[in-house]
């Protein structure tokens, strides 16, 4: 009891904040809203793989495009230096999308590429 008391005043922290989903149920309803929206554009029976690269984009915007349709001053990015990170931080995960593709393509040659980049020696100093 002395340790969940302890816990207490963190436990419901998003009763606190306006607009964020009170329980698991609407966080389920909230994702699965995704999904089905995600379905129906891109026709395929299951959400695409876009999802895992770019999700914390997509539904985050989905979400707030539905409360408040953004303008166009909206739509330009508050800090820029945040923004490029957030494109790095995507860029990384296309690269390692495209890299789990060529090996599924041709898992001979990728692991050949790799050994030759391993093995090659450094540039004298």
């Amino acid at each position: 009891l002395k340790v969940t008391a302890s816990y207490r005043p963190h436990l419901f922290h998003s009763y606190r904040l306006p607009g964020l989903p009170r329980t698991n149920n609407d966080l389920e309803q909230f994702f699965g809203a995704a999904r089905y929206h995600e379905r129906r554009i891109s026709g395929r029976k299951v959400a695409s793989p876009s999802t895992v690269i770019r999700g914390q984009v997509r539904l985050v915007a989905a979400f707030g495009t539905r409360l408040y349709p953004p303008t166009g001053p909206d739509l330009q990015p508050r800090c820029l230096m945040a923004w490029h990170r957030l494109r790095a931080g995507l860029e990384v995960r296309h690269e390692a999308r495209r890299q789990q593709l060529r090996f599924r393509r041709s898992p001979d040659q990728y692991l050949a590429a790799l050994e030759d980049q391993l093995l090659k020696p450094p540039l004298p100093s």
